[in-house]
């Protein structure tokens, strides 16, 4: 083999490792009842993203909205590893208008020179977690606060941080989704499938990461139906920042964005210390949905609700839900 053959081999090589690493991190993002409803196809040179129906939650989102929110949050992982191993890459959104579910497309570009900010992005993706405890710390940061904000708006969406007097509507509607939620039989029974000890394996959320008791929150969390394993506080959490995740339209491709802008704006809060809890329940009921829409002011379309605290003074980490193994998500060609 010619040296000038053998130099291609090898950059074939290092594009397959790439990509293949990229595909493996994407599959530490978060999604709705870690569901993690993404398919990966991997050949040489491209890496192509789908929409797996088959882990979706037919009940809870029943157009995919969240489904491809968090298939948006694996896209923006996969984006990392990709900066993390020195590569520009081109990216196609919704690239086959014929195939709704063929989601993404990323090519391999160019190379380019590796910050150590990029490497601590792909560090942080391997600690970024959901933690459903109440915290009774301190106000978060408002530089902080900012810093999130830009993210998001880098990432093509946008964050609206809520006054008080939006929280108590929020809280609102917030109870009046999870009594619309837990009146449907359907509903109960989605939500059994992937929670607790029922749940496939590699997949869902286990009682390890379900509150053992009732928090005392201004803005209810997720309803699983039964309390779990996990320890939490009794003291009311106050300090709590709440904020809107919108965007421009209201549609699938703004549904993507919107998953990568939660990634952006997790990642930089896990990287200043901060927790974030996404609240779907009052974008999954179309009349808090519209009632969460008002309280944008016609800024855009609610696409999710986070929940910002600092975090647990105690250092003491909520455990991280299961995943599933590569193989599972990843077809090779």
């Amino acid at each position: 083999m010619s040296t000038e053959a053998s130099i291609r081999a090898d950059d074939t090589r290092a594009e397959a490792r790439a990509l293949s690493t990229a595909a493996t991190t994407a599959g530490h993002a978060p999604s709705i009842h870690n569901t993690q409803p993404w398919r990966w196809r991997l050949t040489s040179n491209e890496l192509n993203l789908y929409l797996d129906h088959s882990r979706g939650a037919e009940v809870t989102d029943p157009h995919s909205r969240l489904a491809i929110l968090s298939c948006g949050a694996a896209l923006h992982h996969a984006l990392v590893s990709l900066t993390a191993d020195g590569w520009h890459t081109i990216l196609a959104r919704m690239p086959d208008p014929a195939h709704p579910d063929h989601l993404a497309r990323l090519r391999l570009d160019h190379r380019i020179p590796v910050s150590l900010e990029a490497r601590r992005h792909r560090q942080t993706i391997r600690l970024r977690h959901t933690d459903r405890r109440p915290t009774a710390g301190t106000t978060t940061d408002a530089d902080e606060l900012n810093a999130i904000v830009a993210v998001v708006k880098s990432a093509g969406a946008g964050l609206h941080i809520l006054r008080p007097d939006q929280v108590l509507e929020l809280a609102s509607a917030a109870d009046q989704a999870q009594r619309a939620e837990n009146a449907d039989i359907t509903w109960q029974t989605e939500v059994n499938y992937w929670t607790g000890g029922t749940r496939p394996l590699g997949s869902g959320i286990p009682d390890a990461a379900i509150p053992d008791q009732d928090a005392q929150t201004t803005v209810p969390g997720r309803d699983f139906g039964h309390h779990g394993d996990l320890p939490i506080s009794t003291a009311h959490e106050n300090a709590a920042t709440f904020a809107i995740l919108y965007g421009p339209e209201d549609g699938e491709v703004d549904w993507l964005r919107a998953g990568e802008a939660l990634s952006a704006a997790w990642l930089t809060a896990t990287e200043l210390g901060l927790s974030v809890l996404p609240l779907s329940a009052t974008i999954e009921v179309a009349v808090t949905r519209e009632r969460i829409r008002h309280l944008l002011a016609g800024l855009g379309h609610p696409h999710l609700v986070l929940r910002i605290t600092t975090g647990d003074p105690a250092g003491t980490a909520a455990p991280h839900t299961p995943r599933l193994p590569a193989d599972q998500v990843i077809e090779r060609f």
